[in-house]
């Protein structure tokens, strides 16, 4: 009986789910070294992240409940159950098939849920030299892959608030998976109003919407180099975010994504942006211009996850803004590119309201040396 060349099987083995690897492990010790060994694992990933396989959506019910939904069907849900804890948890970050979480007590931990396998990371103190800190500090983080490095890290920006609008120079530090510890690195030149945000991976950076003054009240967009680890801002198009009620920065299909919902008359628009060269204002485009998104009579907030495996539909989260304040997500819907048309995405089994990240199935291991 003929038997395949390593080769073949590697071609083979790359295009699996990682649930099939696993199992695979044990069909001979070649294979489980095989499926093990680095470079099988960023093949993999590699391979997923080119065809827009093994991509799924993780929701985050309440504080404890997570479901997958398979991206592909979006019929498929699988309840998880993140490790480690019985405190309510938020996902800081999704890189690469690994999340970033924080409880209620401030832990952080990274969970790689098809392995299911998670680490603790070494927890540090926040350093202010200032004594006359009154109210609670504003936490932005933010997580993602530095490939030349080969590290996955995670950004923790802590700014303290003071009396008569004070605020006080924040703390920045990186955590470093490889080295499993944390640097601070030089303070920023921004400030940070609200109370915790999260910021997006894009073109290999973090990004988060900040104020350049204290007293500013239009939000600038600052990037974060992973490799240089230094802050960087970007500009904006040339449109009037006065109008907008709403408007937020996401990454899709790798790049900087702007979205815009505002009134004309007695309508509801969603402009989405994107930047296709990386720092070019110019290179802004606008995508999608949606009137009426889905002919929903509230006040909609559209927020773009990611493109469909062909490229011709974008899914949308659908949530809704009440009193100024932006409601979680409520539903999911297909905007076709082509015919402008909106299929809604039926599934009794996702949540009336949910917090969504994408998230993509893969080996990738976390630090085996750090506590577990």
């Amino acid at each position: 009986m003929a038997t395949l060349s390593h080769d073949l099987t590697i071609e083979i083995l790359r295009g699996l789910s990682v649930k099939d690897l696993l199992r695979f492990k044990c069909v001979s010790k070649l294979w489980c070294s095989s499926i093990d060994d680095p470079y099988f694992i960023k093949l993999h990933l590699s391979h997923s992240l080119k065809t827009n396989t093994n991509h799924s959506l993780i929701l985050r019910r309440w504080g404890y409940d997570f479901l997958s939904v398979n991206y592909d069907s979006l019929k498929t849900t699988q309840i998880i159950n993140p490790p480690l804890t019985n405190s309510p948890i938020k996902i800081l970050g999704s890189c690469n098939g690994l999340l970033a979480l924080i409880d209620d007590k401030d832990r952080i931990f990274l969970w790689n849920p098809s392995t299911r396998k998670s680490q603790v990371l070494p927890s540090t103190e926040i350093e202010f030299s200032s004594t006359s800190i009154s109210f609670a500090p504003s936490t932005y983080y933010g997580f993602g892959y530095e490939p030349i490095s080969d590290d996955y890290k995670l950004v923790r920006m802590v700014q303290s608030h003071g009396n008569n609008d004070e605020y006080f120079h924040p703390e920045a530090k990186v955590y470093s998976l490889r080295s499993n510890c944390w640097r601070r690195i030089k303070d920023v030149c921004f400030y940070l109003k609200f109370n915790r945000e999260f910021g997006f991976l894009a073109n290999n950076a973090l990004h988060w919407m900040v104020f350049k003054t204290p007293q500013s009240d239009n939000r600038n967009l600052v990037g974060f180099n992973l490799r240089s680890e230094e802050f960087r801002f970007l500009e904006l198009p040339d449109f009037c975010l006065d109008k907008a009620f709403w408007f937020g920065i996401k990454a899709m299909g790798g790049d900087l994504c702007l979205t815009a919902t505002y009134r004309e008359i007695n309508n509801v628009v969603v402009d989405v942006w994107i930047m296709k060269e990386y720092g070019v204002k110019r290179s802004w485009i606008k995508s999608i211009s949606w009137n009426k998104p889905h002919n929903i009579s509230d006040s909609p907030v559209a927020a773009p996850l990611a493109f469909s495996k062909n490229g011709n539909k974008v899914l949308f989260n659908i949530a809704y803004k009440w009193c100024n304040l932006v409601k979680r997500g409520g539903k999911f819907v297909w905007y076709d590119l082509g015919s402008q048309r909106v299929e809604n995405v039926g599934n009794t089994q996702i949540p009336t309201s949910f917090d969504v990240d994408l998230f993509v199935d893969s080996l990738v291991p976390l630090n085996s040396n750090a506590q577990q």
